[in-house]
């Protein structure tokens, strides 16, 4: 019996299955985040390590005993980067075989066949998808700088600005007070310079705050998700259109941090799909993208 790891990780958390040779999960668990190019290599593969290391001990397992390990990470789309997080790995896992794919492939892979497109709107945002040629393209996804638009570190941002011009003769809106407290800070200028020095710990962190002020009737916090709804629904379009699938009906699947945690949300990013691709199925994956890593893996090794 052969034992195999696969890895979901992003700018959030990582997730990790144990496989066998059988296709049997053993083991799921999650740890810290794992994308390099926010976080850097070193921690991004600790976060792989951590959470291998949670999987073994549940299923009693001895790391050695490992034949092959897939990682579908975020930030790993440029070449350099994804052979520094290969080798990473690699000196994790040294007897097996490591294999290096996008958390967006990986979720590609998880829809199984056909034409699909994977929204995923977590801490970034992106658009991945696939025609019935096999032809792929993919829109957003390249972090905050030049995208990530709709994504938990958009609204964090855009909540926090929206905040401090909503102050009124220095008191604050009730949404500005829960989005301080949930920083734990008590002024905004402070929340200011740690937003410029540490960005990834201030604006994703307020996404929860959000969605439950928006399920809640807050109307700050119902603009600013019904704009994040249309911008994610925007690269599903910009996708749809280049494989043209706008016509064709395909399998739209949503994954990420933020889904499932705001029925406001939901309801809004549904609404805006359907009027952006009105001919695709909103379902699930097939698999977890995890699983989907792990699958890779083990095909790399021989199948």
């Amino acid at each position: 019996m052969r034992y195999i790891l696969g890895f979901d990780g992003g700018g959030t958390k990582t997730e990790c299955v144990l496989m066998n040779s059988a296709d049997q999960v053993l083991a799921r668990t999650y740890a810290g985040a794992s994308n390099p190019s926010r976080i850097g290599v070193e921690s991004a593969a600790r976060g792989v390590e951590q959470s291998a290391e949670l999987a073994l001990r549940e299923a009693g397992l001895q790391r050695g005993v490992i034949s092959a390990v897939g990682a579908g990470l975020a930030g790993t789309a440029k070449p350099d980067m994804r052979e520094r997080m290969r080798g990473a790995v690699q000196k994790c896992f040294p007897g097996a075989v490591v294999i290096i794919l996008t958390d967006l492939e990986a979720a590609l892979a998880a829809a199984g066949e056909g034409p699909a497109i994977v929204l995923v709107v977590g801490t970034g945002s992106a658009a991945f998808g696939r025609d019935a040629e096999g032809e792929i393209a993919r829109a957003g996804g390249y972090g905050p700088s030049s995208s990530d638009h709709g994504s938990a570190y958009d609204i964090g941002k855009r909540a926090i600005a929206t905040a401090i011009q909503e102050r009124r003769g220095g008191t604050d809106s009730a949404l500005g007070r829960q989005i301080l407290a949930q920083l734990r800070c008590t002024e905004w200028a402070v929340v200011q310079h740690r937003a410029q020095t540490m960005p990834d710990e201030i604006f994703p962190p307020i996404f929860p705050v959000i969605a439950a002020a928006a399920d809640s009737g807050d109307a700050t916090a119902q603009r600013i998700l019904v704009s994040a709804a249309q911008e994610v629904s925007s690269l599903v379009a910009d996708v749809a259109d280049r494989l043209h699938l706008r016509e064709t009906e395909f399998l739209l699947a949503k994954i990420g941090g933020t889904i499932s945690r705001s029925r406001f949300f939901d309801t809004q990013i549904d609404a805006a799909l359907k009027q952006a691709v009105p001919r695709a199925h909103i379902g699930k994956l097939r698999i977890s993208p995890a699983e989907a890593a792990a699958l890779a893996a083990k095909e790399a090794d021989g199948g």
